[in-house]
């Protein structure tokens, strides 16, 4: 039966009638054209946490400039607060205005909007329905949202914000798998309730399940929490690399034995990583191909 709860949509914010604008201090050398940009550019992306601070000389090196031209684009920087000089010192950092703009980046990606034309793309290519499901604090998952497909036999998420045990299903297996060892052991040590005579509830199962989930980069589920429903699901990563939410594509038994899910899989895999990298994670992807 078709879902009868339809995907929230948000209103546009009001914009004001002119933008803010920043009062800048001192002068501004004159840095432009395109090349300029990009070599601004390029000198922010060569911090990172193994390199939070950088001196003239090995910016320089690093982009393979002469040190007159990394000085000028690094004054550039700093007259607009993108970089900063610590405590007076020669070297570099990434400045406060990169941190407010990574706030408001961070605040502006709402992971169901982010994922939605994403999630139909993959059932428009597929044919089952696509999930996104999201670890809320309390160790549990919930379906925020679902690309539906339009076969007339398929799988519809008519639970969207209800609470799912995360041993339940493949989605929650992902999530189960990539959360830190402390809390994994506390759920798996605690009461594994069954869905049905299908659902996984004994611990040392599903602790070897999570190592192979961690190890190939997707879980799969055989009517484990709804009989009849195959499914296979990816995880998400946010801005900071941690798996918070999951991706899953589910339809009958009867279209989804084991070799479609797996071939689904690096497919389902290929579309997270594109959502995530829109949620800022610029980090390595391990999954299948």
């Amino acid at each position: 039966m078709p879902s009868n709860v339809s995907p929230s949509h948000h209103e546009p914010s009001p914009r004001p009638s002119e933008p803010p604008t920043e009062q800048l201090t001192g002068q501004v050398p004159d840095v432009s054209g395109v090349r300029s940009l990009d070599r601004a550019v390029a000198i922010l992306r060569a911090f990172d946490e193994r390199r939070p601070r950088l001196s003239l000389s090995e910016i320089a090196f690093a982009l393979a400039l002469n040190t007159s031209t990394a000085h000028r684009l690094l004054q550039a920087l700093k007259a607009h607060g993108l970089v900063a000089q610590p405590d007076g010192g020669k070297s570099y950092a990434l400045g406060p205005t990169v941190l407010r703009l990574a706030r408001v980046a961070t605040g502006s990606h709402d992971v169901q909007e982010l994922a939605r034309p994403f999630m139909r793309r993959l059932r428009d290519a597929i044919g089952e329905t696509v999930g996104l499901h999201v670890l809320r604090s309390d160790l549990v998952r919930v379906v925020v949202d679902q690309a539906e497909s339009h076969q007339a036999l398929r799988r519809s998420y008519t639970e969207l914000g209800e609470p799912i045990p995360l041993h339940q299903g493949a989605p929650g297996k992902v999530l189960l798998a990539f959360l830190p060892e402390e809390q994994r052991t506390q759920l798996l040590t605690g009461t594994l309730e069954a869905a049905n005579e299908n659902t996984v509830t004994d611990a040392a199962r599903l602790r070897a399940e999570m190592d192979a989930v961690r190890h190939s980069g997707y879980a799969v589920s055989f009517g484990e929490r709804v009989g009849g429903i195959h499914t296979v699901a990816v995880p998400l990563r946010d801005h900071h690399g941690q798996v918070s939410a999951a991706l899953s594509v589910t339809g009958p038994a009867l279209r989804m034995p084991r070799e479609r899910l797996e071939a689904i899989a690096p497919l389902a895999s290929a579309t997270a990583r594109e959502i995530s990298t829109r949620l800022g994670y610029l980090g390595p992807w391990e999954g299948p191909t």
